[in-house]
This record gives C-alpha cells, structure tokens and sequence, in this order.
C-alpha cells in the first residue's frame, strides 16, 4: 500500500503548476505546497520531531493545516488535531490521554496556556502565526531547505490522526487512524463517487474531524483541487460552490438544512457546476431532502458511519427513489448485520443494534484497547446505533443505542416520534428525549423549535401524534425552546437535552 506523503510528493510531480488548495481567497499549487511540506517537515525535525511523536494541534482550517497534515505523513509523527474553542481542561484531558509531547498552536492559545499554567508538554512549543516566548515560530520555516527529507522508519502503519470523539453520549475516546486507515477511506470513497482529478472537493467542516481530513486529502491524493471553507455559514458555503465552481463535497446534515432553508428563503441562482453531493452525521428530514434533490439538481446521496468505521453505507436517491427514509446499501468493504439484545441476528424488519466488519476499520482506541475490545464481537464493531434492514438490504436507521426511551418497560425510538412531529410545517427541528418519571421511569419528551416568524402550540403537536403514533410513543412533555445543543459540528448532543430544557425552558 502506498504511503500518504509518497503519493501526494507523486502527485505534485504530475501537476506542479495545478491549484491544489484553495481556501479563504488564497491559492497554492502543488508545487509550492510540496514545497512547503518539505520545509515543515524539516523544520519540525530540525527542532526535536522524532518518528512517532504526538504533536497536539488545536486546528483551524487552513492551507498551513494541510502542510501541517502532510508535514506529520511525511516524517511519521502523529497529529492530535482538537477543536481550538474547547475549554482549555478538555484540551489538556486530550493530550494527556493521547501522549501529545509537542504542542503547534496560535499565540493566542499559547498565551492562554501560560495563563493557566501550561499544558505539560514536554517537548518543544511552535507558534504557528506569530512569534512567542518560549516556543519556536512555524514562519521561520520558510528559511528551511525544500529537499524533501526522507524517513526510512515510515511504513504507514504508524499512528497518524488521533481524532477525539464522545458521539452523542459518554466520555471522549480516541480513535487511532493510521496513514493507511486514512488512505484506505480515502480510496474507497474515490471509488463509490466516482471521483476523479479533474474535481473541486469542497470541504467545509472543521479539519479536527476526520470528514475534512478525508475531503482534503482525497484531492491531493489524485490531482483535483481542495476547496478549504475557513469558517461555515449557508451563504458562504452557497457562494463558495458557485464561484470556485466545486463539483463534490460531502456535507454533515446541519449544514444542508441550512442550505435549505437559505435555498427557500431566496431566489437563489442555480448551482451548476456540482456533480454530487453527500449528506452525512445525520438524517435528513424527508421534506428538506426532497427539497435540496430539487434545487440542487446533482446526483444526491446520503451515507452512514461512524469515526471507528468510517462510511458503511451509502444511497443514491436518484436511483432509489422508493428508499427515502433508508442511508442506503453496504459499501463494497462492509459487511453490516442487526443484532437482537441477546446477540442474534435479528430478522428482517426487526430493529437491533447495528454492527459492521468493515476493512476501513479503525486501529483502535488509543491506550484504550480493553474498551475497543470490549466494543468488538467476531470481527464486527458494535456502532451503538439501531436500525433494522429491509427485504433489498438497505439499512435504516433509528437512534442511538443509549437514547432509546424505555418507558413502561416499551422501547420508544426518538426518530420515529421525531419524523412524525417534522411533518409540521411550523416546525424547524425537534428531540426528542426521555424525561424522569415516578411510575414509569421515564417517559418520551419532546423539544420544538418553531420556525421565525410561525406559531405552534402543544395542541396541535398532541393532535399530530395522536394521528400517528403509538399510545406508548405519544409525547407526555412537551417543551418549545429557542435551539437544540449540538456539538461543533452541528450534530445534536441528545444526552444533554434535559439539562439544557432545565436551564432554557421558555413558559
């Protein structure tokens, strides 16, 4: 298997005066960018990098994060990219936890550290724009020779991105990718898109997650262009599209229901350059679906997965239309079944936990090997999400494993009260969620944003579910409030619904 840096150095060589990055208005081709991977490659060995060091990096999307990336494949080091806005203690929980020895970061966090006592590291500090007391600063790699330097000890199995995660519940683990985990993704999805070297892949989520790691490495992997979104907002995205003319991206679902709404509340010109576009982290609500296959008029597709497996399914809803509610088929590397609560395999039809065997697993949790074991079971990842397959093999997907609501010792499954309470069209989003109970120990609540400018009351939700739920399923809490918590990439953070309805419940 090729090595990362091997192919990207092989590429650049193929296309040197090709644009390989743009992002936020400023360009580099694969020449001056394989430049610039030699010179960070250099410089970091030059001030103490050793093969398989961790090196933390609160990220931002960036051309340097991408050398910076690239730099870390090169010589065989690996990156702990965290988000920068996180609270400096769950930035310290994630170093310490992953054995990051060298810190790169921007002179406002390095000032914040010191303020706080530093982060304990103990190898060497790099200011990435600026300079900085105590540490080195990344401009002075500039002065750095651009001969590639070579590290023989590489082989592609090292540890390369160790991405935090907690999902939507429990505490953060991290999951360990090596350079041919990432390649294998990478290759595989190059493979299910169609994805060629005359594309502009957009990426405009937060390069501390694996998505943007993938979307950018993808271009840079085979000669098309990486279009890097700085920060994301719906216009934004909408006149990156059309002016750098990207024809593929992947977008995790809070971004697309943005979009949507934008699409609808303008009279936006058509995007006419995007060939495919793929929805991912969450379903879609079926009308925001219909409304973006509409409007966007480009093959549109809708993935599953996780971090550990990376995506195990994937639809094509042009050419599935009667498969809507469903995130698709296995891909050609996963094997997915459902298991009952006892570990059989449940029938079709029949909602169980999903599994998957998959050769773009994961390598595990770092220093955390009793946990990934204990979340293995003959070769399959237990994903912690529920679903059920159909008669055609398409899977579908009903909820994390943890939020399924127990109540009167009956399974209520929060996307099904969700996709019935959606059909209002005063409603933007909803959760719903299990809530303490005297009898029953728990019973389904259910939190409502109600669209700018509409009104909604609890009658008419309560008549709604009435029509068409279950008497075990019906809302028995019911709370409008201005947003859900998500997380930073937008996905909702359900575990903390009912401590944020304690403290934002609007009367």
């Amino acid at each position: 298997m090729k090595k990362l840096a091997d192919c990207f150095y092989e590429t650049a060589f193929l296309y040197p005066n090709k644009t390989a990055i743009w992002c936020d208005n400023e360009t580099i081709t694969f020449q001056e960018l394989a430049d610039l991977v030699s010179q960070y490659s250099n410089f970091l060995l030059d001030n103490g990098v050793v093969y398989r060091d961790h090196i933390g990096i609160p990220m931002n999307n960036s051309i340097t994060s991408v050398a910076l990336i690239l730099a870390a494949a090169n010589i065989g080091v690996g990156l702990v990219p965290i988000n920068p806005t996180l609270p400096l203690n769950a930035v310290k929980t994630a170093f310490e936890l992953t054995k990051a020895r060298h810190l790169i970061a921007r002179r406002s966090f390095l000032e914040q550290c010191d303020k706080s006592g530093g982060l304990n590291s103990e190898g060497v500090s790099i200011c990435i724009d600026d300079e900085y007391e105590g540490a080195q600063s990344l401009r002075f790699a500039n002065n750095m020779s651009k001969q590639r330097p070579i590290v023989e000890k590489v082989t592609g199995d090292e540890t390369f991105i160790i991405t935090m995660t907690s999902g939507s519940t429990g505490s953060p683990k991290p999951i360990t990718l090596t350079q041919n985990n990432k390649y294998r993704r990478a290759t595989a999805h190059i493979s299910l898109y169609g994805i060629t070297n005359n594309e502009k892949i957009l990426a405009a989520t937060p390069l501390y997650h694996s998505l943007a790691e993938r979307l950018v490495l993808i271009p840079l992997l085979i000669g098309g262009t990486c279009v890097l979104l700085p920060r994301f907002t719906p216009n934004l995205w909408l006149n990156c599209v059309k002016e750098q003319g990207v024809t593929f991206t992947i977008a995790v679902s809070a971004q697309l229901n943005q979009i949507s709404k934008l699409l609808s509340d303008t009279t936006e010109d058509e995007i006419e350059s995007l060939r495919c576009i793929v929805s991912s982290s969450a379903l879609l609500e079926p009308g925001i679906k219909k409304q973006l296959i509409e409007k966007l008029k480009c093959d549109f597709h809708e993935m599953y997965g996780t971090s550990e497996v990376s995506t195990v399914t994937s639809i094509n809803f042009r050419e599935a239309l009667n498969k809507r509610l469903s995130v698709g088929r296995p891909l050609p590397e996963a094997n997915i079944l459902i298991l009952k609560e006892n570990e059989e395999e449940a029938d079709i039809g029949e909602i169980g936990e999903i599994v998957c065997k998959t050769t773009l697993l994961c390598n595990g949790y770092y220093g955390m090997n009793e946990t990934f074991n204990s979340a293995m079971k003959n070769g399959y990842f237990k994903t912690g999400d529920m679903g059920y397959l159909d008669e055609d093999g398409y899977l579908y997907f009903s909820g994390r494993k943890k939020e399924v609501i127990i109540t009167g010792g009956v399974n209520v499954y929060p996307q099904d009260v969700e996709s019935c309470v959606l059909e209002l069209t005063d409603v933007s989003e909803c959760a719903a969620f299990s809530y303490p109970d005297e009898k029953l120990g728990e019973v389904v609540a259910l939190a409502i944003v109600v669209k700018a400018g509409r009104e909604l009351n609890k009658r008419i939700v309560q008549v709604q579910c009435a029509r068409n739920l279950a008497d075990f399923q019906q809302p028995v809490k019911i709370f409008f409030i201005n947003e859900l918590p998500k997380n930073s990439m937008g996905k909702l953070v359900r575990s903390k619904l009912f401590e944020y309805i304690e403290g934002h419940y609007m009367n």
